[in-house]
């Protein structure tokens, strides 16, 4: 277990580390120094009869799912690719990605998972980056790959005809070139690789995908083999210690969330380690989601802010099932209202790619669930174990004593090597890797997020945390979707005005008022947090995990050059 200096030295959440009645451990050392590759491994033998993996009309068993990985492996092997070389893959949330990824786990291979939104100028950047001289793609996406290589190192594109939303049509045939090849002839063709790659796990990279951290340029994360296992036994294997025995190898996961995200990554992989029924689902298909929860009763729903919202619009059934919440800020609001239609409280964890997905998780929902707390807490809930945690103030680099808010600074086995190519790029020298939030924790450990630092906005000195503004504005009824930034003030230079962005439910379009939304905000903010300005709009821009995207809103309100 590890120790602290400083204020958090004495590490209050610990105190907190419980499901209702059952005490969890304050440690999960030592964790296993092991290629990825061996969920699937141990799942396959363990679960021969379960189901891995559905989507749409198509079952995947646990053997099944291994030997496509593992012919799929021996096909890299025969093209040339070999332990420290990166493959790129641009691919939905489908089965294909599971066995690409666990194919490149088997071999030493470096998975960069890349995003299907990318426009050709993302796709380059991100192939140029990484240097990935394959390329695993949807039948799509073959086009806008051909746009890029010729500037990239890709030498090899390996294309597969995915059905995807919202018509899930088999795409027609394409003319094959001699640098390509379809996936699926590839695995058919080939017999299983048997032998195994050496790998070091706590220094081989195992996984790349690319984040803007806090800076905004895309930056490839790397993250071995030891960061992505112990993530996933310090948060599913952990948390739902005891509740394993009726879980594992039993229950079902539906992924809500794109896979090429480290949201839906993780998903993937602790789903995996315990033999789960894993439903991939498009994150836009909401009919379908919801029928997979209503039909399906799956143990745990992954999905993200953006979901919960249009869930209580859909005929979702109660049921024992936990939703969880991840990727962007939950509104306290909004959970409560999810939580009067799914009968259940819910479950929110915090992280960043850099951390391999997880670095909090607020359990006190499992708690409430047992009698154990009266009460839910809101909030990202308490550091994972083995998680060291420092809150500093940006301006002073000093330590905040509990209850002020600061940056929340980790440290821990799931925390990246660096940005690549740099072994402790993107760290401090002591090895922190600065999570780019403002945080605040109460008396039991628990942590609640104020802010982006970059999301600040600064009142003629005072600060504003748009985090607070966005939760006070869902207060609202007639509120769907809300986002504040800010803006110059053209009274006094230096300083800004915060100004809000407004998605109103259908049936309140037309009725709610600029003055109505002020006046609703007057004794919940300070008169500073106050917006300016109220924009209505008939759709807010969101990201690919569906958040409110405030980097676009900056965009069209300031231009491109202001927001860099």
């Amino acid at each position: 277990m590890n120790t602290m200096s400083g204020p958090y030295g004495e590490m209050p959440w610990l105190k907190s580390y419980a499901l209702g009645p059952f005490k969890l451990k304050h440690s999960m050392e030592p964790y296993p120094e092991v290629n990825v590759y061996s969920f699937l491994e141990n799942a396959a033998e363990e679960f021969p009869d379960n189901i891995a993996c559905v989507y749409l009309d198509e079952e995947t068993t646990y053997p099944e799912l291994k030997d496509k990985v593992d012919r799929l492996a021996s096909a890299l092997e025969r093209l040339g690719v070999k332990k420290g070389d990166v493959v790129a893959s641009v691919l939905p949330s489908c089965p294909e990605v599971i066995v690409v990824d666990y194919a490149c786990m088997k071999l030493g291979v470096v998975h960069a998972p890349l995003s299907i939104l990318h426009k050709a100028a993302g796709l380059l950047h991100e192939l140029k980056e990484c240097r990935a001289e394959t390329v695993i793609c949807s039948q799509r996406r073959v086009v806008r790959v051909r746009e890029v290589q010729a500037e990239t190192s890709v030498k090899t594109i390996i294309y597969t005809p995915t059905r995807v939303f919202p018509d899930y049509n088999t795409p027609e045939p394409i003319q094959e070139e001699q640098d390509s090849f379809l996936l699926e002839d590839l695995i058919r063709q080939s017999e299983p690789l048997t032998t195994r790659v050496e790998i070091n796990a706590k220094e081989d990279v195992a996984l790349l995908p690319f984040t803007g951290g806090t800076t905004g340029e895309p930056k490839g994360t790397m993250l071995t083999h030891y960061n992505l296992t112990s993530n996933v036994v310090q948060t599913i294997h952990w948390m739902m210690q005891p509740l394993q025995a009726g879980l594992r190898g039993k229950g079902a996961t539906a992924l809500c969330v794109p896979i090429y995200h480290m949201y839906g990554h993780w998903a993937i992989h602790a789903s995996i380690s315990w033999g789960l029924k894993m439903f991939l689902l498009d994150p836009r298909d909401m009919v379908r989601i919801v029928d997979v929860i209503n039909e399906k009763r799956p143990a745990i729903v992954f999905a993200v802010p953006a979901h919960y919202t249009f869930f209580l619009k859909m005929p979702l059934k109660k049921g024992q099932i936990f939703y969880y919440s991840a990727a962007a800020a939950l509104p306290p609001e909004l959970a409560e209202e999810f939580e009067k239609v799914a009968g259940l409280p819910m479950g929110e964890g915090y992280g960043a790619t850099e951390a391999s997905g997880g670095a909090t998780v607020n359990i006190s929902a499992f708690s409430r669930v047992t009698g154990f707390m009266k009460e839910v807490k809101r909030g990202v809930g308490v550091p994972l174990p083995d998680t060291q945690v420092r809150v500093v103030d940006p301006e002073t680099g000093e330590d905040c004593p509990p209850g002020e808010p600061g940056e929340l600074w980790i440290r821990g086995p799931q925390c990246m090597l660096g940005y690549w190519p740099k072994t402790g790029m993107g760290l401090t020298p002591e090895g922190w890797l600065r999570m780019g939030d403002v945080v605040v924790m109460d008396s039991d450990g628990y942590f609640t997020v104020v802010d982006r630092i970059k999301d600040m906005i600064n009142v003629s000195g005072n600060k504003v945390y748009s985090r607070l503004v966005d939760d006070a504005l869902h207060e609202h009824p007639a509120v769907e979707f809300a986002g504040v930034i800010g803006v110059p003030d053209p009274e006094r230079k230096g300083s800004e005005r915060v100004k809000a962005f407004i998605q109103l439910k259908p049936e309140f379009k037309g009725r709610v008022t600029e003055e109505e939304i002020i006046e609703h905000l007057r004794g919940k903010l300070q008169p500073y947090e106050i917006p300016k300005y109220v924009e209505f709009r008939d759709v807010l821009p969101l990201t690919h995990i569906m958040k409110i995207h405030k980097k676009v809103l900056r965009e069209e309100e300031l231009g491109d050059d202001r927001v860099r």
